[in-house]
């Protein structure tokens, strides 16, 4: 009786005290956030209560589970399996407690600056960290695991020896992978492209939406995903819509017949910009950049605070003037011209010319004609 009671009594005891501390903890950390609603940190570390109990319970078993005498012949595995799952839900509960003491420091700063820019950096700094510090926590967890085992301690020495050359042979083989892993931090402190900002790659505009060590992550206008290395962007020349401030400067051209009534549209176009919510009032512009025998080019300048209003204002301008010079002005369109050439005044037409030629022919062959039968 004594083999049943001792082990149910040692595990269900460790399971029950996790549970009440684990529920207790979480209390807490609830009248904590309830009370401190300026800080969001204690409402982040309750997403840790979850390896926090793991981290108990395993603490506790490993300590009692000599006393259950359950299993002796296994005794040896289970205290190897009991480190384990300490080791891995330690690591598991440092990485929750760094995330909720960095994104409470973000937070913070994003209420204290309103420099879209600048929150935007720190925010690609903070992702970037908190990847490093998961990446860390993570191989030191992984290391500390195989040391419990007697024959990677006994090995322990060898590899220290050895990891000259292991470093020196996984830098050759890595060498791509490292190259991205050091240009994400150049990237991250660099301020070279932040999240959210707008960029333009391989001739497509989007937004960043993730910045790892390794890959960048572009979400297209129309919802696709680019993901490129971030080695691309600093080896190579790249459009940042964003960079600086999000205040963008759009183009509209037409192509129009030479009687467009250029005045009349410059009026139209501020007609039709103080109807666009998206313009932001700060310029714009109606000239004629080019011309041609047939057309003229006409070019439209119109600012907007960020690039999808750019796109709006550019596309509500191009509609709406053409609509209106369909309406208003339909000559001003592009057309073919059928009209008959004018000649200069002073210069007789080709007619007139062909005409004399041909007359002036055709007598000098009656001439010659009347000449013939007169000899005869």
């Amino acid at each position: 009786m004594e083999n049943v009671l001792r082990p149910l009594i040692v595990i269900g005891g460790s399971v029950l005290l996790t549970l009440l501390i684990g529920w207790a903890s979480d209390q807490l950390l609830r009248k904590a956030d309830g009370r401190h609603s300026e800080t969001p940190l204690w409402g982040l570390l309750r997403r840790g209560r979850i390896p926090y109990q793991l981290v108990l319970c395993a603490a506790m078993l490993r300590g009692s589970y000599d006393q259950a005498r359950l299993l002796r012949e296994h005794r040896v595995a289970i205290g190897q399996f009991l480190t384990l799952v300490l080791i891995g839900a330690a690591a598991w509960l440092v990485i929750r407690i760094a995330a909720a003491i960095v994104e409470t420091s973000y937070s913070r700063y994003a209420r204290a600056h309103h420099d879209a820019a600048r929150v935007r950096r720190v925010r690609t700094q903070v992702s970037l960290i908190m990847r490093v510090v998961s990446a860390i926590v993570g191989v030191v967890a992984v290391a500390a695991m195989l040391l419990t085992f007697p024959a990677m301690r006994a090995a322990g020495a060898s590899l220290l020896a050895s990891a000259g050359i292991l470093g020196i042979v996984a830098g050759v083989a890595a060498q791509s992978t490292l190259g991205n892993m050091f240009a994400g931090l150049q990237i991250a402190f660099g301020d070279m492209v932040r999240l959210g900002d707008t960029v333009v790659v391989d001739g497509e505009w989007g937004t960043v939406e993730e910045i790892t060590l390794t890959f960048l992550t572009v979400r297209t206008w129309d919802e696709r995903r680019i993901t490129m290395p971030v080695s691309y962007f600093t080896s190579k020349p790249f459009e940042n819509w964003s960079r600086g401030s999000n205040q963008m400067t759009g183009i509209v051209y037409w192509h129009l017949d030479h009687s467009a009534p250029i005045e009349a549209m410059r009026e139209r176009l501020r007609d039709i910009l103080r109807e666009c919510p998206a313009w932001d009032g700060r310029a714009h512009n109606l000239v004629v950049t080019d011309s041609t025998p047939n057309t003229i080019q006409v070019r439209a300048l119109v600012t907007a605070k960020d690039a999808d209003d750019i796109f709006t204002v550019r596309v509500a301008v191009r509609e709406q003037m053409i609509s209106w010079l369909c309406a208003e002005h339909p000559y001003a369109l592009p057309r073919v011209n059928t009209a008959d050439a004018t000649l200069p005044p002073s210069r007789p037409s080709l007619d007139d010319h062909l005409d004399g030629h041909f007359n002036g022919r055709l007598d000098g062959h009656r001439d010659a004609a009347a000449a013939q039968r007169a000899r005869e």
